[in-house]
């Protein structure tokens, strides 16, 4: 009753240290020292400890489960925001464990082939990159500057246009798309 009481509350205080930390002094009241097998034996002031324990596994296998699936989501984003990259060093060293590190990083590669796969199997020829535009588009063609010379650039019905420095051009947003990217145009803001 009031040890129970004291220790919940003291719990309920700590906030997120609870879940990383083994609760304190329940050694000494032999919760971890309760064996299923003894409370079978007729000793039935253990089953309560019994449940006890159980119920703290439980909670910390819930938090666990809550933290993987947390920097599950966040690996995600990283796929979706900087496209098909290798994990960074500085988000592998962040891991207790090397066997958590290891889940994590398989299941982004796995995640990350996957997308591609899904990517070229729609969408034609040269498949569909659903990365390009998280937001949608305001409109379907942009004016963009030429910043540097880059020659004859064919879009869908056949029009080739001379791409020279500072020559600027109406195009589809999705074909201006890579060439923004490499620096050779810029996107002009009305």
């Amino acid at each position: 009753g009031r040890a129970w009481g004291a220790w919940r509350g003291g719990r309920q205080r700590q906030g997120g240290a609870a879940a990383r930390e083994p609760p304190r002094g329940l050694g000494e009241t032999g919760l971890l020292e309760a064996s299923v097998s003894e409370a079978k034996a007729g000793r039935t002031d253990l089953i309560f400890l019994i449940r006890f324990r159980h119920c703290c596994l439980l909670r910390n296998q819930r938090c666990l489960l809550a933290y993987l699936y947390d920097r599950l989501l966040r690996i995600r984003a990283l796929r979706w925001e900087y496209g098909s990259i290798l994990l960074p060093p500085t988000i592998n060293m962040t891991f207790n464990t090397s066997f958590c590190k290891f889940l994590l990083v398989e299941w982004f590669n796995r995640y990350k082939k996957s997308l591609a796969t899904y990517m070229r199997s729609v969408g034609g020829e040269e498949g569909l990159d659903l990365t390009q535009d998280i937001k949608p588009p305001k409109s379907l063609y942009i004016e963009v500057r030429c910043l540097r010379d880059h020659g004859e650039f064919e879009i869908d019905d056949g029009t080739t246009i001379l791409l020279k420095k500072n020559s600027q051009h109406f195009l589809p947003r999705w074909k201006c798309e890579q060439l923004i990217r490499q620096g050779i145009l810029e996107h002009v803001l009305s």
